[in-house]
């Protein structure tokens, strides 16, 4: 197994672990109430290597999301998001593509790119991802307006998570 696999397996635990033991407890909305759900997760598919396969990606994306919702009782809400955010991702990738295009050996961390990128990767990465979770939470778009207040205010808050885990933990893969 090399190291790139053993960084990522690693990642992926303490990723998982970080969000169902502490962040899960962590209630933040007008009187325990849940506007703003706080996504770290969503990291762990965001470092995916360039040289993953789509397929790989997607069923990646699905493990990342049933797992986290082995532990908040979601019945595959998480899981839809993660998907959805792994089946975007190149088209994200697209998007903020930088003008000398990517080294597909090198991982996406702002260490190897920059980190003007890395914010607006991570930030339309973390859009998707929450709009998603939000519209299929409600499933309905009756209440458009307090699904698009409660993606606003969760991107926010993950994205300010996501940061300080990356700056602190500076994944090199």
């Amino acid at each position: 197994m090399n190291s790139a696999v053993l960084a990522n397996i690693v990642r992926f635990i303490g990723l998982l672990l970080l969000q169902v033991l502490i962040i899960k407890q962590i209630e933040l909305g007008p009187i325990g109430g849940s506007i703003i759900q706080l996504f770290v997760y969503p990291l762990f598919l965001l470092l995916i290597p360039l040289r993953t396969s789509r397929e790989v990606q997607l069923l990646i994306g699905f493990v990342v999301g049933i797992s986290v919702d082995l532990f908040y009782n979601s019945a595959g809400l998480h899981a839809s998001a993660c998907v959805f955010l792994a089946y975007v991702r190149p088209y994200v990738l697209r998007i903020v593509e930088p003008r000398a295009g990517y080294d597909k050996t090198k991982g996406l961390t702002p260490e190897r790119i920059n980190w003007g990128w890395f914010v607006r990767y991570a930030s339309l990465g973390a859009l998707v991802h929450s709009l998603c979770f939000h519209l299929v939470d409600a499933f309905t778009f009756a209440a458009f307006g307090v699904i698009l207040l409660k993606t606003v205010l969760s991107v926010a808050f993950s994205l300010l998570f996501m940061f300080i885990l990356v700056l602190v933990f500076n994944p090199k893969d």
